[in-house]
């Protein structure tokens, strides 16, 4: 336990719990999207998987949530706190700084992570609670999910955040790579190929639904 506090209290091993944590909610946002396409195949497709969910998978989905939601608060808090650290060992800014590989995904790294916060929260609000949707019907994912964002403040707002989820994958998953010796030091930090690929799968995954709701493509 003393070794384990001891990691946790470097700044190596809150990077190490930031990769980590980071794969696990990847591994989350890959069978969410794949479960949130089957919208695409009808209302029955999607009411059933739901079912199954909450039928004879209902306690493996227990035991997911609460490991994805260790995950959150570890990834939120190491994120915190590096942050802090970075602070503190430089309180005066540079009178100018010039990124060497730097990129948009990596400059809006962290007002990204509060958007995404602020989503994850209004997001389980709006459809698993159901107190933010004016048409919430328990069990009837197909019709929350189609008359939540047909509100088009609501489907834009979902839209943004998964452009944000996006960006936040991109160097996230990268950092992850790195951190956990996945990835191999390149000489062109930018040509970031393997999270690239997923930070644009995911987007374009989850961005779909609600711009086909939108567009009337989804509908009751």
């Amino acid at each position: 336990m003393r070794k384990i506090l001891g990691l946790w209290h470097s700044t190596l091993g809150k990077k190490v719990v930031m990769g980590v944590t980071g794969l696990i909610m990847i591994g989350f946002l890959v069978m969410h999207m794949l479960g949130n396409l089957q919208a695409f195949a009808g209302a029955a497709k999607l009411d059933a998987y739901a079912a199954l969910l909450h039928g004879p998978l209902h306690e493996v989905v227990l035991l997911t949530r609460g490991v994805l939601l260790a995950a959150v608060v570890l990834h939120i808090v190491a994120a915190y706190q590096l942050t802090m650290l970075d602070r503190a060992a430089r309180p005066v800014a540079y009178a100018r700084k010039v990124p060497q590989a730097a990129t948009l995904a990596s400059r809006t790294l962290r007002v990204g992570g509060v958007l995404l916060l602020v989503f994850i929260v209004f997001h389980l609000l709006h459809f698993t609670v159901g107190s933010v949707h004016p048409a919430f019907i328990e069990g009837s994912v197909y019709h929350n999910l189609v008359s939540g964002l047909s509100r088009p403040v609501v489907g834009l707002f979902y839209i943004l955040a998964m452009l944000s989820l996006g960006l936040h994958l991109y160097h996230g998953a990268w950092s992850s790579f790195r951190t956990l010796g996945l990835s191999q030091t390149s000489p062109h930090p930018l040509q970031r190929p393997v999270a690239l690929g997923l930070a644009v799968v995911l987007w374009l995954g989850f961005t779909a639904i609600p711009v086909a709701v939108l567009l009337g493509w989804l509908h009751e």
